[in-house]
């Protein structure tokens, strides 16, 4: 997994409340248990128009939006079913972090195992990102997490806070099987006692 320390990009304003893991990543795009190749299906349904073509009016397709690594989004994000495809589109696509006012658990927790950063803010302060967001290529954010702030384009800052477990797993590029392997010296000790005893 990819360390995250500093992320600085055009950040993309998606207003919408509610954004279930169904509008992240539809149904028809689960049957892969691969983690590459689901960005292009990132938000499809709001993304393409029926013909397939792109609808010019969803963030994503603008151009000043089309390489954010940072998603400001409404409340309650990653609600519904508990896929973990849904964060495998969005780092598929290329976002690194999301900023929301809540989101649903189980997404949440998915978000620190697959090395995205998902930022609880006040609704004062996502109404100042998104007003970052709003300003397109002319205004970039940087989220710090070693000092748990996000710095706007005018030198405001907005800090947030961060189990610092999921920090240190996120900092140093460790999922589950990164924290076993970390863990492989003690295991083996372990094991070495066991088979100890057995011959005993």
């Amino acid at each position: 997994m990819q360390p995250f320390t500093t992320l600085t990009s055009t950040p993309a304003p998606l207003k919408v409340i509610n954004v279930d893991t169904d509008m992240i990543i539809p149904k028809q795009y689960l049957k892969t248990i691969k983690r590459t190749g689901l960005g292009t299906a990132l938000f499809s349904e709001m993304r393409y128009k029926d013909d397939g073509s792109e609808n010019p009016d969803f963030v994503l397709n603008q151009p000043s939006y089309r390489k954010s690594e940072i998603l400001v989004a409404g409340d309650n994000f990653g609600c519904g079913s508990s896929r973990e495809h849904a964060p495998w589109a969005l780092l598929d696509f290329g976002i690194r972090c999301v900023i929301s006012t809540s989101f649903a658990d189980i997404f949440y927790n998915n978000c620190f195992k697959n090395g995205i950063l998902p930022i609880v803010v006040s609704p004062e302060d996502l109404e100042k990102l998104f007003d970052d967001a709003d300003r397109g290529s002319n205004a970039t954010l940087t989220v710090d997490l070693e000092k748990q702030e996000i710095k706007g384009p005018d030198g405001g800052t907005v800090k947030f806070d961060i189990d610092p477990f999921r920090k240190h797993c996120l900092m140093n590029g460790l999922d589950d099987i990164g924290l076993t392997m970390e863990k492989a010296p003690k295991i083996e000790a372990f094991e070495e006692k066991l088979k100890q005893r057995a011959w005993a």
